[in-house]
This record gives C-alpha cells, structure tokens and sequence, in this order.
C-alpha cells in the first residue's frame, strides 16, 4: 500500500520527548528514558509497547489549595515501556526544557510532563491589584521537559532589561517565573471595563527582566463576546482563567 498518508507514520526517534507532528507529542518510556510522565487526563491517542495508564489522585493539600483556588492539574500517570502519542483538541504543541528558571503557565494549556519537576499554584501579582479576588496560575520548577498546547502557531517574545513585553492578557499562556508582571489599561478607571476606546483591546500584560513570554493567536475571549451593557469586559467571561484578569 502507498500513498501520501504514509508520510505521517511513526518515526523512529530516540528523544524521551518529540513532536511526531505539529499536534501530536511522542513520549518514548522505558529504562533508558524514564519510565513515567505526567499527561493531561484523556490525551491518550495511541501508544505501542507495554504502557499502562493510572490516575494521579490529589493529595489532601491539593484539595484544599484546588478549594480556595479554582487551580488544579488533571493528571494521568504513563508508564512502562513503550511509547505513548498524546494530544488533545489538535491543538499545537511546543516542547520546552526547564532548568534554572521556572515557568509560569495556565494549567488548561499543559500536555504532558516529567514528574521530578514540580508544580504548585501561585499567586500572580500586579501592581494594580486588579488581581485581587483570585488571580492564581501553575509554577512549574525543577529539571526536566513540558510539553505546551496554544491554539495556532503561538509566537515567543524575548524580555531583556531594555526590552520589556506587551501582550494581550488573554492571549498570553505561559513566561519565565522570574519576571515581573504589570498590568495596563489605557483608560480612566470608570471605563476600565469596556474594551479600551472602542479599539476592541481589554487589558495588556506587561512582563519586566529577563526571560520570555508565550502568546497564542488565539484570545481566550474575543470581543465578540462582550455587550457593552455591563459585565468584566476586557477580562474575559470567567474573569481571571487563564489570564483572564478579573474575578
């Protein structure tokens, strides 16, 4: 049998962590590699070998930061030896290797990790205060890989100290943990819910240091979504989700 399909078969890679395409991630497992990883529940699409799935139950801390958050990872647990193919929605995937420097990242938009880094719920701060009925996202530290979903091809901004960012808050998924963000509207206070003088543009992050910054070309809440009559316009339909900002 022949055809064009058959360009999309199985490679034969060695990488513990590859992009057998642009939407589907390869986790190889085995001795040699790492016999874990870290999956977003359900992202299963196939594997060959000896794999088995178990679910990675919260512990009672996690509950209770899950409770007061709204943050939490839905986990599955990979393992054995073989290799198993996770996607989720086509969405596009990235593979990043984290070392020094800690990512900050909506937790809706992780596929897969390896489970010596660690992850916790933060607090993200702003010095507006705009955060302040709950604005928390995922810190994952330590040494080893993430693989990221973005809805499209997301672009990467490189903030140096002369360089700062600007991206739209709900477009941006992920940044370096060690910069520092800011919140800005170009508005007075009491318009500070519409979608800034009619432009269609809500709130804009900022992110100060050195590190770098994942933008989807997707908002996460267009402004098609809005009515100018009331609600947190600019912000999102759930306020702060995914940087979202609001409550």
């Amino acid at each position: 049998m022949r055809g064009s399909l058959f360009q999309h078969a199985v490679g034969s890679g060695t990488e513990r962590f590859s992009l057998q395409n642009p939407q589907i991630l390869a986790v190889r497992l085995g001795r040699e590699t790492g016999h874990d990883v870290l999956a977003r529940k359900g992202a299963m699409v196939a594997f060959q070998g000896g794999v088995e799935f178990d679910g990675h139950h919260l512990t009672p801390r996690e509950h209770q930061v899950y409770q007061y958050t709204g943050e939490q990872l839905n986990l599955m647990r990979c393992h054995g030896t073989g290799t198993v193919y996770l996607a989720h929605q086509a969405q596009y995937l990235c593979i990043l290797d984290i070392a020094q420097d800690g990512l900050v990242v909506d937790g809706d938009y992780i596929l897969a990790f390896d489970p010596q880094l660690s992850w916790n719920v933060v607090a993200i701060q702003s010095q507006e205060n705009i955060a302040a009925a709950g604005a928390y996202n995922m810190e994952l530290r330590g040494h080893g890989r993430v693989a990221l979903m973005t809805s499209g091809k997301p672009l990467v901004m490189r903030v140096g100290p002369q360089s700062e960012a600007f991206a739209d808050a709900d477009a941006v998924i992920a940044w370096s943990a060690g910069l520092t963000t800011r919140m800005e509207a170009q508005t007075t206070s009491s318009r500070v819910w519409r979608r800034r003088r009619g432009t269609g543009e809500g709130w804009t992050m900022c992110f100060l240091g050195e590190g770098f910054v994942v933008v989807q070309p997707h908002e996460l809440a267009g402004p098609t979504q809005f009515q100018a009559g009331g609600g947190p316009l600019g912000m999102g339909a759930g306020g702060y989700r995914g940087n979202q900002w609001g409550g």
